[in-house]
């Protein structure tokens, strides 16, 4: 069994409040776990409009696949106009 881990930090102009943040971000994190099938939470920066932390989680009996999951997730995140992703951290853990 292999776990793979994201950690990704994102900057968004768009937010004008705590408000707008969370709206924003829970939008994104629906997608990401229905596009994907993989456990997301915001994990950090959570009283800056701006800034998010995020951490994203699969498990797979390969690790290519979570590797490929999690670079999908990535993709999906980058390719977004609303977001831009200042810093990526990603393992796969082998259980």
């Amino acid at each position: 069994m292999y776990i793979g881990v994201l950690q990704i930090e994102l900057y968004m102009s768009e937010p004008q409040s705590l408000k707008d943040k969370r709206r924003i971000i829970k939008s994104l994190i629906d997608k990401v776990k229905n596009k994907f099938n993989v456990s997301v939470a915001e994990i950090g920066k959570h009283d800056n409009w701006n800034y998010c932390q995020l951490g994203a989680a699969c498990v797979s009996n390969e690790a290519g696949h979570s590797d490929r999951v999690l670079n999908s997730v990535i993709n999906f995140i980058e390719n977004s106009s609303t977001y831009e992703v200042t810093d990526i951290h990603t393992e796969i853990i082998p259980y």
